[in-house]
């Protein structure tokens, strides 16, 4: 009887010791997910009539990132700034008669006016390429998909490199894939540069973090460009009263054509 006691205190005991255990986390639940948080040197940007341009400091942290990959560099930071979204419509240029005239177009959706991206390395080097369309990462994987009536001699390729090459040699879309570096362990710092043409409105920052190729998160922040001065009269007047603007602005015209006439007017 003392044994059958016993054994079964033996086995009570056992059955609360794994219970007890069952209920601890292990240390890989603990640590949770890695993620990132993010914060910009300034909110708000202002555009006056003497602006140029300015570089955008974005900085960063990994949380619960793992050592080790950190020591051996298997994160990733992808960082970039989307401006505000409109349709775009591309033209392709043909010879008539001896005349070069627009024959053919295509409309894009929806999309980012300007586009600065900073990275640790080419992003083509940080995950496969799929990856990078799916998350629209990268001036060469944003989805550019066309809307309306497609004409059948369009070349779809032909048009979205067209966009991608305009954008670019206006300087409205760029890429620095030097642009994020970590300044310890787990604290990052990245610089976009804002051109001196960057689009007035709400442009979004995004941060990506990567490792060994595999997407693990993302945040973002809301950034604001203003136009401050007589650039912003002009433009809320351009917009509030476009038939006043108008007919100012012909006036103004007029005035000075006038002008120069009688001062470089021949005797």
């Amino acid at each position: 009887m003392r044994r059958l006691l016993a054994t079964l205190s033996i086995a009570a005991t056992l059955f609360t010791a794994s219970h007890v255990l069952a209920q601890i986390p292990l240390a890989g639940d603990m640590m949770g997910k890695e993620g990132l948080d993010i914060g910009t040197s300034t909110s708000e940007i202002a555009i006056t009539s003497d602006f140029r341009g300015a570089d955008l400091t974005i900085f960063g942290a990994l949380t619960n990132a793992d050592q080790l990959l950190l020591a051996i560099g298997q994160y990733d930071v992808v960082v970039t700034l989307e401006g505000p979204r409109e349709e775009t419509t591309v033209r392709r240029k043909d010879r008539l008669f001896g005349i070069w005239m627009n024959r053919t177009s295509m409309t894009f959706e929806r999309m980012p006016i300007s586009y600065s991206l900073a990275s640790t390395r080419p992003v083509e080097q940080i995950a496969p390429a799929q990856v990078l369309t799916g998350l629209g990462v990268g001036i060469d994987h944003l989805a550019l998909t066309p809307t309306g009536y497609i004409s059948y001699d369009a070349n779809l390729t032909e048009f979205r490199d067209a966009f991608r090459r305009i954008k670019q040699s206006h300087g409205l879309y760029q890429r620095d894939t030097n642009g994020v570096r970590f300044v310890s362990s787990s604290l990052f710092k990245a610089t976009l540069r804002l051109p001196a043409n960057i689009p007035d409105g709400v442009h979004i920052v995004h941060a990506y973090l990567f490792k060994t190729g595999e997407f693990i998160g993302e945040k973002e922040l809301p950034l604001r460009v203003i136009k401050t001065g007589i650039e912003d009269s002009i433009s809320r007047a351009a917009h509030e009263n476009p038939l006043a603007y108008g007919m100012l602005s012909v006036l103004l015209a007029l005035i000075t054509g006038w002008g120069a006439s009688l001062m470089f007017r021949k005797d």
